[in-house]
């Protein structure tokens, strides 16, 4: 490919895509290694512009995920996924006990899930990703991760011990598009 047609290449990915990148990043580490892990990311798109598909948003979160993946391991950071439920808006009736209360036992029940159910929860309900793109993220079939998905969602509901009410909401945020 010829660099000025690679270029502009590259530039409308990282316009349609940076945001997208940012926020599947800021999800899963500490602010002050955001911006390199989602640089190293895009300089990964750069050196492999010929690999990236027409759909490239599953493509450059799966470079971001291992980009991750070895920034943290290499710096000795490994930890369970830090997607933090305070960062998402809150839900409508803010401030009754009900909904505090159902917070506080959905981030327990969150915590108690694995690294594994905690990612594709995430990648479904706070990347918005479809069974088939969260696949291509962690590299494995749709089937695969749709039965993952499902598994992991029964157990969050089995920790979470909410009203039905919530946890309907709850399912309903969560399925599959």
């Amino acid at each position: 490919m010829e660099d000025a047609r690679a270029r502009e290449l590259l530039t409308q990915i990282w316009v349609e895509q940076h945001e997208v990148v940012t926020r599947f990043v800021a999800r899963r580490v500490e602010a002050g290694l955001v911006d390199d892990v989602v640089s190293e990311t895009f300089l990964v798109a750069w050196r492999r512009l010929d690999d990236v598909p027409d759909d490239p948003k599953p493509w450059l979160l799966g470079v971001a995920r291992n980009v991750l993946a070895t920034h943290l391991r290499t710096h000795g950071r490994w930890r369970a996924l830090g997607v933090r439920l305070e960062r998402e808006p809150e839900a409508g009736k803010e401030g009754t006990d009900d909904l505090a209360a159902d917070r506080t036992d959905l981030r327990r029940a969150w915590e108690m899930l694995s690294d594994a159910d905690r990612e594709v929860i995430a990648l479904v309900a706070w990347d918005g990703l479809t069974a088939v793109e969260g696949a291509k993220v962690l590299g494995v079939r749709p089937s695969t991760f749709s039965v993952r998905l499902t598994r992991a969602r029964k157990r969050l509901l089995a920790y979470s011990g909410l009203k039905q009410d919530t946890a309907a909401v709850l399912r309903n945020l969560q399925e599959t598009r």
